[in-house]
């Protein structure tokens, strides 16, 4: 159920902010490992996120309520999800450059499409279940290798690392959607979005000390290269905390596959990053199934 028309631009704001926060990290791997790539938007973001979350309450004369137990457990189960996603999609750009490991990351709109239809009785019109099969074909043209045709072919793309990496990337963004959208129902909170940027509060924290601590203990340098790349970690910790701000009022506020199939627009803006930003040169083939993955966006919108 749609609860707010703040979910669109929610969702098409999330893409443009999801994009730029990603070609930056992709950036900062050349002075840091995977992990610590994926800990600046954590670490750097959550002072941003406790920031918003204080100005929305505080405007809107709500008070914090006190969270429970299965709240902080949904929102830790979240925060582990997107911290585990974050660094698989880090590694699949290694593999085959920063448009296709995005590309395959997309498929968890259908992934959570599935997972919310069986488990939690979301359902979609049938026409943006037609704009997800257009994103799935897309996504089969991104699989193929380089001069590959075939189901053969096809077969090899779907088991190379970039595509292992960027669909269990999906897999693990697509249970972290559903598990936001079920701590904000948790959340005592009748403003959807106070209870949006109060989780997202929560989750950063959370990240921060579960992720930090594991770099503290098994990469204690990646603290002092953070340092060093105060400016660009600023950045994207700013970026990661506006981005997961409009995706968690998305959660909040509509079915969580109708928000990751509209926020797939993020495609438009990585070819735009990767070929500007990067210096990445996308093949004709690849832009094809970025098309049909768009192509899915506006099919999307047309349903809701």
């Amino acid at each position: 159920m749609i609860l707010s028309p703040i979910w669109l631009p929610a969702s098409l704001l999330a893409g443009l902010f999801q994009a730029w926060r990603t070609a930056l990290q992709q950036r900062l791997r050349k002075e840091l490992s995977v992990s610590g790539a994926g800990l600046v938007r954590y670490a750097f973001g959550a002072p941003f996120a406790l920031v918003m979350a204080a100005a929305w309450l505080g405007g809107h004369g709500l008070s914090m309520p006190a969270p429970t137990p299965a709240y902080l457990g949904l929102a830790a189960a979240a925060g582990l999800a997107q911290i585990l996603g974050t660094a698989l999609l880090i590694l699949s750009f290694g593999y085959r450059g920063f448009v296709a490991g995005t590309a395959f990351s997309k498929t968890e709109a259908l992934m959570a499409a599935i997972a919310a239809a069986a488990f939690f009785g979301e359902r979609l019109p049938w026409l943006a279940w037609v704009g997800i099969g257009a994103g799935v074909v897309g996504i089969v043209l991104l699989s193929l290798p380089a001069g590959g045709s075939g189901w053969r072919d096809l077969a090899k793309g779907v088991v190379q690392p970039a595509a292992l990496c960027g669909l269990g990337a999906a897999a693990l963004f697509a249970l972290t959607g559903l598990l936001v959208k079920h701590a904000t129902e948790h959340l005592a909170l009748a403003d959807p979005i106070a209870a949006a940027l109060v989780t997202l509060a929560i989750v950063m924290l959370l990240q921060t000390a579960m992720h930090g601590g594991w770099v503290t203990v098994r990469e204690p340098a990646t603290w002092r290269a953070l340092a060093r790349n105060w400016r660009n970690s600023g950045l994207v910790g700013l970026l990661a905390a506006l981005g997961s701000a409009c995706w968690f009022t998305g959660f909040a506020t509509a079915p969580v596959a109708l928000v990751r199939v509209v926020g797939q627009v993020e495609i438009f803006f990585t070819i735009g990053f990767a070929h500007l930003y990067l210096a990445e040169r996308v093949r004709a083939r690849e832009a094809g199934g970025l098309l049909l993955i768009a192509a899915g966006v506006v099919l999307a919108l047309l349903s809701a």
